[in-house]
């Protein structure tokens, strides 16, 4: 017996845009959501703002996203970051533009998003339905539903995986989903954090606990290689295990594993001038500053939490007379200033990485309709799949482009 032509698997924002885009072409959704709310992890997205999308061209988008960026062409050109901004605004909800092309909701509740999202599912005729998949049912080769943890079965024979990551497990994303494909044939690409922050034990670190940098640049570099890994302008910030903020987050994505020594990351905290202007800066605070103690003559450069961890790394005197500091004592502040290294020791766990890098082997998925190569009527959409992005908005328009071509083509 066929109970719905479609199973949606998952009821975040991959799996609620495919529900709603199946039901509207006139399809019989079922929607299963294991946790009491669906979009429970929307309401943590962008501290609790939820960055809808990022405004920004295909090309631009296509360069944040570092893995598996050719498998999103079609899936992306079919519903790109305009098509979600106007699938919102069409709905109600009023969107802004902050910096780094950034898009939310006026509101700034990500709660806007979430019971829009379930709201469209629902007025499009979505059976919205509170229950946990324990199996996909598959035979002769097509998937024809699926049974619940309850020993419920329904019967489709179109099923949308679209159960999210490893990450935030609070949230449902517990990688059901992995297991599901595992199970189907799929070849699983092994999992990692990404977007997450990173651990250092540097005891500069914890001395810098709570530190938060505005308008700096960062920049990973491979210390075996030289090479530079990723660079940019932005916020970060210090805890107690290590680094945290935008600008790590982003930079972590480009990290698959670490070892003792490999890697560190080089801050500039003071992007805006070059050693030449910034050794004119501190002359011009020297001379101000002329009979005071060199710790206390740096509070116009620097935040108040970062001068002692300077001042200690430039190995000056820290009640030297700034009048008595010599041209090359100078020379190694501007170098500590412009190269502010930290090194880089691991990852924070995975629960606590927003996203996960790994999933579904994307060349076992059509990348049109992100259909199963191995198994008819099987889809996979979002963070489940092989495909992650960095930070601001990114990673939601890779579940609303795909959900939206599950939807589309079940």
């Amino acid at each position: 017996m066929r109970e719905a032509d479609v199973i949606v698997v998952g009821g975040g924002a991959a799996g609620m845009m495919a529900a709603a885009t199946a039901a509207e072409y006139g399809k019989r959704v079922i929607l299963v959501e294991k946790n009491d709310r669906f979009g429970r992890k929307i309401l943590i997205t962008g501290k609790g703002r939820c960055n809808v999308t990022n405004d920004c061209d295909a090309d631009t988008f296509f360069q944040n996203i570092p893995t598996n960026p050719k498998f999103l062409y079609s899936a992306y050109h079919a519903f790109d970051t305009q098509d979600t901004k106007q699938w919102f605004t069409s709905r109600g909800v009023a969107l802004k533009t902050e910096r780094g092309n950034r898009v939310f909701p006026v509101s700034d509740h990500a709660s806007e998003i979430a019971s829009t999202m379930e709201t469209a599912c629902r007025e499009s005729g979505v059976s919205m339905m509170k229950g946990e998949v324990s199996s996909l049912l598959i035979e002769g080769g097509a998937v024809c539903g699926v049974t619940l943890s309850n020993g419920t079965v329904l019967h489709a024979p179109a099923v949308i995986v679209a159960t999210g990551g490893a990450s935030y497990p609070l949230t449902g994303s517990t990688g059901d989903g992995y297991r599901f494909a595992e199970e189907a044939g799929h070849t699983v690409v092994p999992i990692r954090p990404s977007l997450v922050p990173l651990v250092s034990e540097d005891e500069d670190c914890r001395d810098l606990q709570g530190l938060s940098l505005k308008n700096v640049t960062l920049s990973l570099v491979d210390n075996q290689t030289g090479k530079t890994l990723y660079h940019e302008l932005g916020e970060m910030l210090f805890t107690h295990y290590g680094m945290s903020g935008p600008l790590v987050l982003s930079a972590s994505s480009h990290l698959k594993t670490i070892t003792p020594g490999r890697y560190s990351v080089v801050i500039d905290l003071k992007p805006g001038l070059d050693e030449k202007q910034l050794d004119a800066r501190i002359l011009r605070d020297f001379a101000e500053f002329a009979n005071r103690d060199f710790i206390n003559s740096l509070s116009k450069l620097l935040p108040k939490k970062m001068i002692p961890v300077i001042v200690y790394r430039c190995r000056i005197p820290a009640f030297l007379k700034v009048n008595s500091i010599t041209k090359e004592q100078r020379h190694t502040l501007v170098s500590n200033i412009k190269r502010f290294v930290v090194p880089v020791d691991g990852f924070r766990p995975v629960e606590e990485a927003i996203i996960t890098s790994g999933g579904v082997n994307c060349a076992e998925v059509n990348p049109r309709t992100m259909e199963s190569k191995r198994v008819k009527g099987l889809h996979f959409a979002g963070e489940v799949l092989d495909v992650d992005g960095y930070t601001g908005g990114f990673n939601l328009q890779i579940a609303f482009s795909t959900g939206y071509a599950a939807g589309l083509f079940c």
